[in-house]
């Protein structure tokens, strides 16, 4: 037990709670791989458990040391925010050892003031602990809450002058302000992150049944997926199916899982956070990625950058992606902060929305645009993008097709504009629905000065659904000279005919998709500038000579697209009605002629 004579710098007492082990709960799943890393890492002098709130760090080196897998007396303190003064911090920790009953000689002395420690008392107490007979192991619980007042260079000190005798594990939500780099540099500390601590699904599937549960293996890896292995949404969930009439359905449900936890995500991580944080976490609740600088688009601040790196340092649920500059929120978190947005400001999501629309346009992320467009039921300005950017081929094939046509058709029938006529028309040939198409068409009708990208984007889709786009050279009036009918005329005649089939429209989707690519603003200029080095031919009739004769000329009609020349000047400069050559310099064949 405590002594009495162990005292606060300010005289009064120290708390014991802060000495005791937490219990391991009940329905407890000893994950014997993490078991075997904190073993391993107590034979060196430093273990650092870092994770998120709620991650398991605290259970795991509770039941640590109820499974007596220590290589000594385990001495436990729980750090709180009040313990941030160095002289109290100092008490509490000398006050751990008495606890726990590790001897110290009585001359290590005890702090004289809360402020700060005299430099001596932490060079006895670094000796003393170099002269016990076994290795002993100092828990630190919760230590980023004394890491800010020169806790840190002291605990090195200390740990750096007591030899093999003291093995340290820290446990918190930060990394420590200890000289990492330099540990991991002498292999002398062992690392559990959160990648680890995350439950597997077999580990998942345990403590479902722990709870008295019997989950079929599609709950289980629905479960783990959502929540990301997180220790403490999978318990909440289980709680919740105990208490639910059909525990599998609550498994599938998204917002059954979000109710379970929104709770302790808003206590423990969204009002933890300062005032500022709230609000960007809140505002970029809209996005699935996160990038600084959209982040100061919504906020309208500058501090993205600053503010998001510092809630991946603190694990409190953000994490970059990959090498990136984009930021991803946990899903569950991600889904409380919305029910906040939608909660405290209905009315700001579609401004939100709006702007994101904008910045992602202006950083060629065409496709996000168009659906933050869409959120917002800004939809002249989604179709605008999607014909001022010449992008209606990629919604006819390639990646992101579906999801463009599934954007545009929720766009209301009837919208004023060409525009919308427009993607009204590319989105029902997407379906196959020529008619449809033509129908769309029709309705679009442009105005003479209309610009050049609504210009070939009608004419093109035209070609495509067989439609009469009413872009010919004739002179009003003058009938079209009778021409001999020959095998080629018959050929076009057949294609109009048979405009609309779905694989020549996937093929001709395809050749304006990747023509309109490499001619958008946003592709590399080496690629704009028709620089093809290193690029495999498309086909064989562009590796050379062909029937034993050199390759015909580019056709005279071809226009690449030079460094400071725009995407929207070389498709003006196409003759009408033809469709423009494809990206090796050929004239495209009309649908039908082979």
């Amino acid at each position: 037990m405590a002594e009495d004579a162990q005292l606060h710098p300010s005289g009064d007492p120290l708390l014991a709670a802060k000495f005791a082990v937490p219990a391991v709960p009940p329905a407890f799943v000893a994950r014997q791989r993490l078991l075997d890393r904190l073993t391993e890492g107590a034979r060196g002098p430093l273990t650092v458990i870092t994770g998120p709130a709620g991650a398991g760090k605290t259970t795991l080196a509770a039941s640590w040391r109820a499974a007596d897998l220590a290589p000594g007396p385990v001495v436990w303190l729980t750090v709180e925010s009040d313990d941030n003064a160095p002289g109290v911090f100092w008490a509490y920790v000398l006050g751990a050892f008495r606890y726990h009953r590790v001897p110290l000689p009585d001359g290590v002395g005890s702090p004289s003031s809360a402020d700060n420690v005299d430099h001596s008392l932490i060079v006895r107490l670094a000796g003393a602990l170099a002269q016990l007979p076994e290795p002993v192991v100092l828990v630190l619980d919760g230590l980023e809450h004394a890491g800010v007042h020169g806790v840190a260079a002291e605990l090195d000190f200390v740990l750096a002058h007591a030899g093999p005798s003291l093995r340290l594990v820290l446990l918190g939500r930060v990394d420590p302000a200890l000289p990492l780099h330099r540990y991991r540099a002498e292999a002398r500390v062992c690392e559990i992150r959160r990648s680890e601590l995350a439950f597997t699904p077999r580990e998942t599937a345990r403590l479902l049944r722990c709870h008295g549960l019997a989950p079929s293996q599609e709950s289980v890896g629905v479960l783990t997926e959502r929540t990301q292995g997180w220790a403490a949404g999978l318990r909440l969930c289980a709680l919740a199916m105990q208490r639910a009439e059909d525990a599998e359905h609550f498994a599938q449900s998204f917002a059954a899982s979000q109710n379970a936890v929104s709770d302790y995500l808003t206590a423990e991580v969204l009002a933890a956070q300062p005032p500022a944080t709230q609000d960007l976490l809140v505002r970029t609740s809209i996005l699935t990625h996160v990038h600084p600088g959209l982040a100061d688009a919504l906020t309208g601040r500058d501090d993205g950058e600053r503010i998001l790196a510092r809630l991946v340092r603190d694990n409190a649920f953000v994490e970059p992606i990959g090498d990136t500059s984009w930021y991803r929120c946990h899903p569950l978190f991600a889904e409380v902060l919305r029910a906040h947005l939608r909660s405290r400001g209905p009315a700001l999501a579609a401004p939100l929305h709006r702007e994101a629309a904008r910045w992602l346009d202006a950083h060629d992320r065409l496709t996000d645009a168009i659906e933050h467009a869409a959120a917002a039921d800004d939809w002249p300005y989604a179709a605008g993008l999607l014909v001022d950017r010449l992008a209606a081929g990629l919604l006819l094939t390639g990646p992101e097709s579906h999801r463009l046509e599934r954007l545009f058709s929720s766009m209301p029938d009837g919208l004023p504009g060409t525009a919308p006529a427009l993607a009204a028309a590319a989105c029902a040939l997407a379906r196959g629905d020529a008619a449809a198409g033509r129908k769309h068409l029709a309705g679009a009708r442009p105005s003479g000065g209309a610009a050049p990208e609504i210009l070939l984007t009608r004419a093109l889709l035209g070609l495509l659904t067989g439609a009469d786009t009413g872009t010919g050279t004739t002179a009003p009036g003058r009938p079209r000279p009778r021409r001999t009918a020959t095998a080629g005329s018959r050929s076009r005649r057949a294609g109009t005919r048979s405009a609309g089939h779905p694989i020549r429209t996937a093929r001709y989707g395809r050749s304006w998709a990747g023509w309109t690519e490499r001619c958008s603003p946003g592709t590399p200029r080496s690629r704009r500038s028709g620089d093809t080095a290193g690029a495999a031919p498309s086909s064989p009739r562009d590796t050379g000579p062909r029937h034993g004769r050199r390759s015909p000329p580019p056709s005279p009609r071809r226009r690449t697209i030079r460094p400071g020349r725009s995407a929207t000047t070389a498709w003006a400069r196409w003759p009408w009605p033809r469709p423009p050559a494809d990206c090796c310099g050929k004239p495209k064949h009309m649908p039908g002629t082979g």
